[in-house]
This record gives C-alpha cells, sequence and structure tokens, in this order.
C-alpha cells in the first residue's frame, strides 16, 4: 500500500450528515473539484470509503 492517493470532490457538501462533512474536511476537501493527494494507508482508505459516493479516487 506505498504511494499516494489523489482525491477529488465530486458532489457538494451542501445538506449533506455532519460526519461525512468532517471527514471531507479532514482529507482536505473543501470545494467542488478540489484535488488533494494523500498517503495510501488505511486510516484515509476508511475515510474514502465513508465519503465514496461524493469522492473520485486515482493511485498514484
Amino acid at each position: 500500500m506505498a504511494g499516494t492517493l489523489k482525491i477529488t470532490l465530486k458532489k457538494g457538501l451542501a445538506g449533506r450528515n455532519k460526519r461525512v462533512v468532517a471527514t471531507c474536511k479532514s482529507l482536505g476537501l473543501t470545494k467542488l473539484n478540489a484535488t488533494v493527494e494523500r498517503p495510501d494507508n488505511p486510516a484515509v482508505r476508511g475515510m474514502i470509503a465513508r465519503i465514496a459516493h461524493l469522492v473520485e479516487v486515482q493511485e498514484g
């Protein structure tokens, strides 16, 4: 699981559950179509699993 993940927020956060919004903000995703790079580890994968319906993930 070495490497990085590129995570892009593809759907807005308006009207979402507070836990979902907090997870996005902890990943650094605050605006629509914003992209961040995070290390590929189990903690980040777990956060992505919670918000998988809102994001697009690319490896590398």
